[in-house]
């Protein structure tokens, strides 16, 4: 049987009310854990209200 490890990263938006995600660094992110063995299997914003997020937050998997 198959074992998983996960990991979570969480990443501020920017702007007045969130919402402004820095796509440059948010890259660097996900490739530092994709050079880990790290899998991206997940990503989705936190509610801020009025439509907008406050958190990127990014789940990764890999092999035990």
């Amino acid at each position: 049987m198959e074992k998983w490890e996960y990991t979570t990263i969480k990443v501020q938006l920017k702007g007045m009310q969130g919402g402004i995600l820095e796509v440059e660094d948010f890259d660097h992110q996900l490739n530092q854990h994709g050079e880990q063995g790290w899998e991206l299997v997940s990503c989705f914003s936190t509610s801020g209200g009025a439509g907008y997020g406050r958190e990127a937050i990014a789940v990764f998997k890999r092999r035990k």
